[in-house]
């Protein structure tokens, strides 16, 4: 059973383009590694920006540039 963790900032990301996030990978590993979509788990952590730091400065920080 694979098993996917994609971390995003919560910015704007819709429910429909998630449907599409989690769609697209599970047929990723479909085609790729011949994985069973049924048992295949994707889960979308939405991180907020002030917990997301690059280059020593947050997600927040650097946007804000």
């Amino acid at each position: 059973m694979p098993y996917v963790n994609i971390k995003i900032t919560n910015e704007q990301v819709t429910p429909e383009k998630k449907a599409e996030l989690i769609e697209g990978v599970t047929q990723l590993l479909v085609d790729v590694l011949d994985k069973n979509p049924a048992t295949t788990v994707v889960v979308i952590d939405e991180v907020n920006t002030d917990n997301w730091g690059i280059g020593g400065n947050t997600v927040t920080e650097i946007r804000g540039k």
